[in-house]
């Protein structure tokens, strides 16, 4: 059998085939058809800490990008939500994309989001 032969009578073959096939020539030739651990383990290694840190990250910034519509009532849910006065609220809404709050879990960060988001301001949290 040529080379050729041989290439067209394995793209003739199943997955499942094949499977049985690599299993079979790593058993008869003592080697493995898979990557060796430390080549494969490299890349992921540094994806998942990177993704542990985003997991991991429990303080966010409720950041007010633009005040919107309606100042007024943006104004008063900012009052409603942190200690502000009303001229340090109208400042923080004139003064947009400023944060709002630093420190905050992300369960106060949504929930300061969609209450501001209700009233008519563009908010992200970082």
């Amino acid at each position: 059998m040529d080379k050729e032969q041989f290439i067209s009578t394995i793209e003739k073959m199943s997955v499942l085939e094949l499977s049985e096939l690599v299993k079979t020539l790593e058993e008869r030739f003592g080697v493995s058809a898979s990557m060796p651990m430390t080549m494969g383990a490299l890349p992921m290694a540094g994806g998942a800490e990177e993704s542990e840190k985003k997991e991991e990250k429990t303080s966010f910034t409720v950041e007010i990008t633009a005040g919107g519509g309606q100042k007024i009532q943006v104004i008063k849910v900012l009052r409603e939500i942190t200690s502000l006065g009303l001229k340090e609220a109208k400042d923080l809404v004139d003064a947009a994309p400023k944060p709002v709050k630093e420190g905050v879990t992300k369960e106060e960060a949504e929930e300061m989001k969609t209450k501001l988001e209700a009233a008519g301001a563009t908010v992200t949290i970082k």
